[in-house]
């Protein structure tokens, strides 16, 4: 088996797939690539046995059809120091000996046998539905922060995607906050969903372009396939039922505080300075059209206090939230303005944009803080 490949290309497409490779794995041909030479197009695959990504490209003069795996870090290690210029690659399946020539060098490396690579799941039993590439992107960024690491819920380790049939909401929790994110313009099969991890997600945002790329989705009851032209991933889904999210929704929140987004996140962090490290409260004073922000740490005698303007229909209320998931919550919006609805000091608020983009609708939740703990 022979071909010849530029080294910037070869390397571009390997780091689309290396982060699915564990840093600690029991067996060793997890820590490698498999390449699949047919004709002139070489398959790369990556797994972990619960998530596999598989890209391919185009190669120059291939010579003999065939499979073998590569040792991952030697490999990205070396096209990582090499500056671009073609490499041939010599593989011979006998023996399993690797030759990789190149303008300034030979070198040689051991691989394994490519029966010994896992097996893709079967896509048996598939719905599948499309969208754009650019759609599961912002669906991803809005939903993945919000994820919970707590491996005692494991449901809520991923994020849920729940299919309607003139919709996709995708939905995730750390029983602290809440992210629901809907969009009008996908069309599903069924009303149904499941629950997709957190690491074969973080792949498809670090892998997809963003652009109008049709992908395709399916899904049977344990795993989740998306594929386009040149890239494809299969991954295990939670065998988790998703909590109600639904109920924790406040379904009446009189109350709306309309702010500068920019202006509340930069006067977030400056306060939060002072506030005790363990919980993070930042206590909002609202006032007619003034908020003021206040924190302090009692045991290191540290207080921080800042008012902004803003506009403000309701009582007047004072309520507490953890600023650093206040703030990253809201830098993961868009928009000039915010608008805060609230009911009382111990329900949570909901955040939403101002400004809505066309066929999305974003919901925030965040549960209050008692003030003063």
């Amino acid at each position: 088996m022979r071909f010849i490949v530029t080294s910037t290309s070869l390397l571009k497409n390997l780091q689309q797939i290396s982060g699915v490779i564990s840093a600690n794995t029991v067996l060793s041909v997890l820590e490698d690539f498999l390449f699949e030479l047919k004709g002139n197009t070489l398959t790369l695959t990556a797994t972990d046995l619960e998530t596999m990504m598989r890209v391919q490209m185009d190669v120059n003069d291939a010579q003999g059809d065939g499979r073998i795996c590569i040792p991952s870090k030697i490999l990205l290690d070396y096209l990582k120091n090499l500056p671009e210029q073609p490499i041939t690659f010599n593989i011979n399946e006998g023996d399993l000996a690797i030759e990789m020539s190149s303008d300034v060098g030979k070198y040689r490396i051991g691989g394994e046998k490519a029966d010994d690579f896992p097996k893709e799941p079967a896509p048996g039993d598939t719905t599948s539905f499309s969208m754009a590439s650019i759609a599961l992107l912002e669906c991803i960024n809005k939903t993945l922060f919000a994820v919970s690491g707590d491996t005692l819920r494991p449901a809520m380790t991923g994020v849920y995607f729940e299919l309607a049939k003139d919709s996709i909401t995708f939905v995730s929790t750390d029983a602290h906050r809440l992210v629901q994110f809907r969009r009008s313009d996908v069309n599903c099969p069924a009303q149904e969903g499941f629950v997709v991890p957190k690491k074969p997600l973080q792949q498809l945002r670090s892998t997809l372009p963003a652009d109008e790329t049709q992908l395709q989705l399916s899904y049977n009851s344990s795993h989740l396939f998306v594929t386009s032209n040149r890239l494809s991933m299969s991954c295990r889904l939670i065998d988790a039922r998703f909590p109600d999210y639904k109920a924790v929704i406040p379904s009446d929140n009189p109350y709306k505080l309309t702010i500068s987004r920019t202006d509340f996140i930069s006067a977030l962090r400056r306060v939060s300075i002072f506030a005790n490290k363990t919980t993070n409260q930042v206590v909002l004073d609202i006032n007619g059209n003034a908020l003021q922000l206040s924190a302090q740490d009692i045991d290191f005698s540290y207080e921080g206090k800042e008012t902004l303007s803003c506009q403000y229909t309701g009582e007047d209320m004072k309520i507490a939230f953890n600023a650093r998931l206040m703030v990253e919550m809201i830098g993961n919006m868009d928009g000039s303005e915010i608008q805060v609805e609230l009911s009382t000091p111990t329900r949570a608020g909901i955040f939403r944009p101002m400004e809505k983009s066309d066929n999305e609708d974003v919901l925030m939740l965040l549960m209050p803080l008692m003030v003063g703990v």
